[in-house]
C-alpha cells in the first residue's frame, strides 16, 4: 500500500472532510484558535463568506440553510457565546448546519493560544430548556476525518445544528501523518423524504424528523418558525400539537441516539479499573493505559466521541467497572460532572489539568491512588 505522509493539522483534515461530505458554504469571522478553518475554508469550500461579526455569521448560516445549503462555521467560546441566540433559533427551526468549536483556556477571552477542555458544560446547556444538541469530539486526526463526516450526516438526517467540539492543540498542531489512511468520503444524500400532502414543514413520521424542503422550492410552500409552532409552522402556545413539536426536538435525538453513538473502547480482560477520556486528553489516556499494563496493572480505556446527548452505551460500559478515573483538561472534570454531577463518588476520581496539557504520568498517578 502506498503511503503519503505529510505535515498537516486537524483544521485542514476537518475542512476537507466537511467539503467531501457535501457542505456547501463556509461563513466565518476569524478568531484564535479557529483561524486556520477560516483560511482553509476560503480555499476549499464551493462558497465562502466573511461575516462582519459572529452574530451575523449565524444569521447568514440560518438563511443559507433554509434555502437548502449546508453551511459551516468555526469559532471559539467568545464567538459561540455571541452566536447562542441565533443557534437556538436555528435549532427550533430545525435547520441543518455544522459549528466547529475550538476550545481554549477561559473564561472570557482567557488565553487564546492555550488549549483547554472547558466548553463542555456550555454546549450542554446552550439550547434553552435543556434540549439536546448533537456534540461530537475528535480525539485524533482519524476522528477528525470521520466525525466531521458524521456531523454533516447527523445535521442532514436529523434536521439539526451539530457541534464538532475540538481543541487548540488538535486543530493547530502540525504532525507527520499518513493521509492515505483516510478513506474518500461520499456526499451525504439530501434527497427529500416522501411526505403526505398537503406538505407541512414540521409534520414528522415515525422517525421523528420532518421532511426538509427548502425555501423557494417549486413544489410546496415552506413556513419556518422559531417560536413554538404547530405542524404547519404557525405559532402555537398551549395546544398539544405545538407543544408536541417541541417535545419531538428531544425525542428525535434521544430515541435514535444509537445511530450516532461513537466511542473507542479498549477493554482488558479482568480489568477492574477504567480510564475515561475525550478529545485531546485521549492521547495521554492511551499512553497511561499502556504504562499501567506494562507495569503489570490491568486497565481498560473508554474514549467518548459522541458527547451529547449522552449515549446509554457510555453508562453501560462505565458501570461494569469498580473504579473509574476521568482524564480531562479542565478544573473539575466536566465530563465526569456531566455524567454524575458534582457529588463525590468513592468509585470515581478525576485526573485534571488547567493551563497545560495533562500528561500520562499524571493519569497513572491518579489511577494508582485507587489501586493502593
Amino acid at each position: 500500500m502506498n503511503t503519503k505522509k505529510v505535515l498537516i493539522d486537524a483544521s485542514r483534515i476537518i475542512t476537507e472532510a466537511l467539503v467531501q461530505s457535501g457542505a456547501d458554504i463556509f461563513i466565518g469571522y476569524p478568531i484564535t484558535p479557529s483561524n486556520l478553518f477560516y483560511s482553509y475554508g476560503k480555499q476549499r469550500f464551493p462558497q465562502f463568506m466573511a461575516g462582519p461579526d459572529e452574530i451575523s455569521v449565524l444569521q447568514w448560516m440560518s438563511g443559507f440553510s433554509a434555502s437548502g445549503k449546508l453551511p459551516v462555521t468555526a469559532t471559539a467560546f467568545p464567538g459561540l457565546a455571541l452566536m447562542t441566540e441565533t443557534l437556538n433559533m436555528a435549532y427550533m427551526m430545525e435547520l441543518p448546519m455544522v459549528l466547529v468549536i475550538t476550545q481554549r483556556l477561559g473564561p472570557s477571552t482567557g488565553s487564546a493560544t492555550t488549549g483547554a477542555q472547558g466548553d463542555l458544560k456550555f454546549v450542554d446547556g446552550v439550547i434553552s430548556g435543556g434540549l439536546p444538541l448533537p456534540v461530537f469530539s475528535p480525539s485524533n486526526f482519524n476522528d477528525a476525518w470521520t466525525l466531521a463526516h458524521e456531523a454533516v450526516k447527523t445535521a442532514i438526517n436529523f434536521r439539526t445544528p451539530v457541534i464538532l467540539l475540538t481543541s487548540k492543540e488538535l486543530v493547530m498542531t502540525q504532525k507527520s501523518f499518513d493521509v492515505s489512511t483516510l478513506e474518500p468520503l461520499q456526499k451525504v444524500d439530501r434527497t427529500p423524504k416522501p411526505y403526505e400532502k398537503p406538505y407541512q414543514t414540521y409534520k414528522a413520521g415515525e422517525d421523528k424528523v420532518p421532511t426538509f424542503l427548502p425555501l423557494f422550492n417549486e413544489m410546496e410552500q415552506v413556513r419556518f418558525n422559531s417560536s413554538t409552532h404547530n405542524n404547519m409552522g404557525l405559532i402555537g402556545k398551549n395546544d398539544a400539537e405545538s407543544l408536541g413539536n417541541t417535545w419531538r426536538l428531544r425525542e428525535k435525538l434521544e430515541t435514535r441516539i444509537d445511530e450516532f453513538t461513537f466511542y473507542e473502547y479498549d477493554a482488558q480482560e479482568n480489568a477492574k479499573h477504567l480510564i475515561v477520556s475525550w478529545g485531546i486528553s485521549a492521547d495521554a489516556a492511551r499512553d497511561a493505559v499502556a504504562q499501567l499494563r506494562n507495569s503489570g496493572e490491568k486497565a481498560s480505556l473508554l474514549v467518548a466521541k459522541t458527547l451529547l446527548p449522552v449515549p446509554p452505551k457510555i453508562y453501560e460500559i462505565i458501570d461494569a467497572y469498580d473504579k473509574v478515573t476521568f482524564a480531562e483538561e479542565n478544573m473539575t472534570g466536566m465530563y465526569k460532572e456531566l455524567l454524575y454531577g458534582k457529588h463525590q463518588n468513592k468509585h470515581i476520581n478525576v485526573a485534571t489539568k488547567f493551563g497545560t496539557m495533562l500528561s500520562p504520568s499524571e493519569i497513572v498517578e491518579k489511577v494508582k491512588e485507587f489501586i493502593e
